[in-house]
């Protein structure tokens, strides 16, 4: 097996760690700085004034379609990408995407929400989750009924990422209580000038997800993405997506925060001697090294799969796992070898490890993996002989 990237790929790579280390790290203190004191990390102006930089060098919608403007890159490369943003703490991403579900809109919708949302002058979030509906996602109780042309909804949404900025938001109800997630569910277009407020969640992290409140919010027939009763498939479709970027991200985090630990094992003197020489210390790298080099092969390996398009998922949710796990204890070892000086607030080290928390809960716990991955293998439909072949 060849393992080597190519040519392209490795610019493409250099030129992303390129880019994080001139221009992003560099923010890092300022970035602490400010949510330290409650406020937003990088405002928006700023987040888009990095994009547009990077925009300028061609990267702009990394995995949007060539047809849309957008680099269209392979999960394998974007997985990369990730990887090489993760090495900070920084929230960036790069502009001119758009969720999947939204390439399914008609043409009239794609001109009011797919482009613009590509375009940067639009901001969209995706909403199912509820809070007695996280990774039970059939048991979502958001209703809508029609009233002439319009569709009322009514129902309340949780921890929903970009909910507070967003000015539209892909918003799922039961359109048929029989029915259920099996044909009951619809997935509907809300501008937020229609009626719904967002409310932020203060959480452990500086992830600010928000709260949706829909009180009789009347959506016109038009603004139904997809049809009607079809909105559970859409809504499986996004989240099992791009499960593999989670974890793609945490490779960057973990190797950055070990790099750390190296520089602080080699300064740090005790006794005499740096704590480098002591074996505590070299078994805690050892081990981060090699768990690190394990999760990179399980997120190439499930890239892989879905640029080959076959069935993904249970490389994901493995991946999705180990990942979270993983980096959880990579974090604490390196917060650990820091000492009481990883503990406090004057190192960056605390925040990564408030950060990497959310990993194993959001995007389907731990418990969900698990359990997923079990049933695969329980129902023959995955094999622990391997999937390569």
């Amino acid at each position: 097996m060849d393992f080597t990237l190519s040519t392209e790929e490795k610019e493409v790579r250099d030129w992303v760690r390129t880019f994080v280390k001139r221009e992003i790290i560099p923010l890092e203190p300022d970035v602490l700085r400010r949510e330290r004191a409650g406020q937003p990390g990088l405002a928006r102006e700023e987040l888009r004034a990095l994009q547009l930089k990077a925009k300028e060098a061609g990267f702009w919608g990394v995995q949007t379609p060539t047809e849309y403007g957008g680099m269209g890159l392979s999960a394998v490369m974007t997985a990369l990408l990730q990887a090489e943003l993760g090495r900070t703490f920084v929230p960036f991403n790069f502009g001119g995407d758009a969720d999947i579900i939204l390439y399914q809109a008609n043409e009239e919708q794609k001109q009011r929400y797919l482009l613009p949302t590509i375009a940067g002058e639009r901001r969209s979030c995706f909403a199912i989750t509820e809070p007695g509906a996280g990774s039970d996602a059939k048991a979502i109780r958001t209703t809508a009924y029609q009233d002439g042309t319009d569709w009322v909804i009514s129902g309340e949404k949780t921890f929903i990422t970009g909910g507070n900025e967003a000015d539209f938001t892909m918003a799922f109800a039961v359109t048929d209580k029989e029915k259920g997630a099996d044909g009951g569910v619809t997935c509907f277009l809300v501008d937020r000038d229609m009626g719904w407020k967002s409310e932020p969640i203060a959480t452990m992290g500086e992830w600010g997800p928000a709260a949706l409140v829909f009180d009789n919010v009347r959506v016109p027939q038009e603004n139904i993405l997809g049809e009607v009763g079809r909105g559970f498939e859409l809504a499986m479709a996004w989240i099992g997506r791009g499960r593999y970027l989670l974890p793609a991200r945490a490779i960057g985090s973990c190797e950055r925060l070990v790099e750390m630990a190296i520089e602080q094992a080699k300064t740090r003197v005790t006794f005499g001697e740096p704590i480098a020489n002591r074996q505590a210390i070299q078994w805690m790298l050892a081990d981060s090294a090699v768990e690190i080099e394990a999760l990179r092969w399980l997120v190439l390996h499930a890239a892989w799969q879905v640029d080959n398009k076959m069935d993904s998922r249970q490389a994901q949710s493995m991946a999705k796992l180990y990942g979270g796990v993983k980096a959880n204890e990579i974090v604490d070892r390196v917060l650990q070898i820091h000492g009481g000086m990883g503990y406090t607030r004057e190192l960056p080290v605390e925040r990564w490890y408030r950060e990497l928390r959310l990993l194993r809960i959001y995007e389907g716990t731990d418990e969900i993996q698990r359990r997923t991955i079990a049933r695969n293998l329980l129902k023959g439909h995955a094999s622990v002989s391997g999937t390569l072949g």
